[in-house]
């Protein structure tokens, strides 16, 4: 069986990190579903998804690591030929990726104890982004 579901956040831009573990975690508790994996999705080029301890410290390590391996202040081909400063954003994107999966069994995702599911939004400016959750298994 496979459902689909949709998760809608705003984000900031410029890096910032949004947990949707207990979002991710609903839908599954919510679907008819027992055991399985759900996909985590992003939809668009300048974001991502992976899995972090989500605090502080490990946030702020994070979008230190970005700019040391994707600097926004260099020149990217992107923005010589679009204007919009973003080229950094899709090249940070690409290198995350854009989807996770994710095991769970007795509709509770298997993660370790400090393990969150976050989106990482990249782009130079706010945005309203989708997430799309693909749970498969059986009941």
């Amino acid at each position: 069986m496979v459902i689909t579901r949709q998760i809608t956040l705003d984000t900031r831009g410029n890096g910032d990190i949004a947990d949707i573990t207990g979002e991710v975690a609903e839908a599954v508790a919510a679907s008819e579903i027992t055991i399985g994996t759900v996909t985590v999705f992003i939809a668009g080029s300048t974001a991502g998804v992976t899995t972090v301890e989500y605090e502080p410290g490990l946030v702020a390590d994070l979008q230190e690591l970005w700019e040391r391996v994707a600097p926004s202040d260099i020149e990217y081909q992107h923005n010589r030929r679009w204007h919009d400063g973003n080229g950094h954003s899709h090249v940070r994107a690409s290198l995350l990726g854009a989807s996770l999966t994710v095991p769970f069994e007795k509709k509770s995702l298997i993660l370790g104890t400090w393990q969150q599911i976050v989106v990482v939004d990249f782009d130079n400016r706010a945005r309203s982004r989708q997430v799309i959750l693909q749970i498969i298994g059986d009941n």
